[in-house]
């Protein structure tokens, strides 16, 4: 081998080696790729959706410790936010943030109280009539609670088909992976079809 070609296999070595080095930088602190599994989040998103989360926008975390390094924002209702399961933490979850700290959050006949005042949105929707008694679960009726400091209440947007902070509690903030903020691919798993008109649309 000659001299020549031995340092170009050096050259080559050290830029796909900065190259991975600069990929997990980005996928780290700054924006990582999520697949939507169920549909929870109908009609928002699909199963079958691909998501862009935008990592640094609630801060630069440390990883594995999750403590946050440098402070940016918080999340703010209405947000769609990607986060660490508190129940199993291999997994991670996407819902809407619904209250924030010091939040009271009330549910009554489906209908979701912020403050005692009405929550006006076209977002949740539901597709069952049936309203669950709050002795049997709290899908249809929960609370008054009020959410802590450093946490977040969160709900699917497929209010009825959503398994969220109505039956398993509030999101740490500590646990926000971050916000997702556009759909990059789609398809439909039934007939592996694209879905052409949901590419590069915003996440609201």
């Amino acid at each position: 081998m000659t001299k020549s070609r031995s340092s170009l296999i050096i050259e080559y070595g050290k830029a796909i080696f900065i190259a991975i080095l600069i990929a997990l930088f980005i996928r780290t602190f700054i924006v990582q790729a999520f697949k939507i599994p169920s549909g929870s989040m109908k009609p928002t998103l699909l199963v079958g959706d691909w998501l862009l989360v935008n990592k640094f926008l609630y801060g630069v975390k440390i990883p594995f410790l999750r403590t946050t390094l440098i402070p940016v924002s918080e999340p703010k209702r209405g947000d769609v936010i990607v986060f660490i399961y508190p129940m199993d933490t291999s997994k991670d979850f996407i819902k809407r943030v619904i209250g924030t700290g010091g939040d009271t959050v009330e549910i009554r006949e489906k209908k979701v109280y912020i403050n005692e005042k009405l929550l006006e949105d076209d977002i949740g929707v539901h597709t069952d009539n049936l309203v669950i008694p709050k002795a049997i679960q709290p899908r249809d009726h929960y609370g008054p609670v009020t959410v802590p400091e450093g946490k977040v209440f969160v709900m699917g947007d497929n209010r009825d088909q959503s398994y969220d902070s109505r039956f398993w509690g509030f999101v740490d903030l500590r646990n926000i992976l971050g916000k997702a903020f556009v759909i990059y691919w789609s398809w439909n798993g039934d007939g592996d079809n694209i879905r052409w008109d949901r590419l590069g649309k915003i996440i609201h």
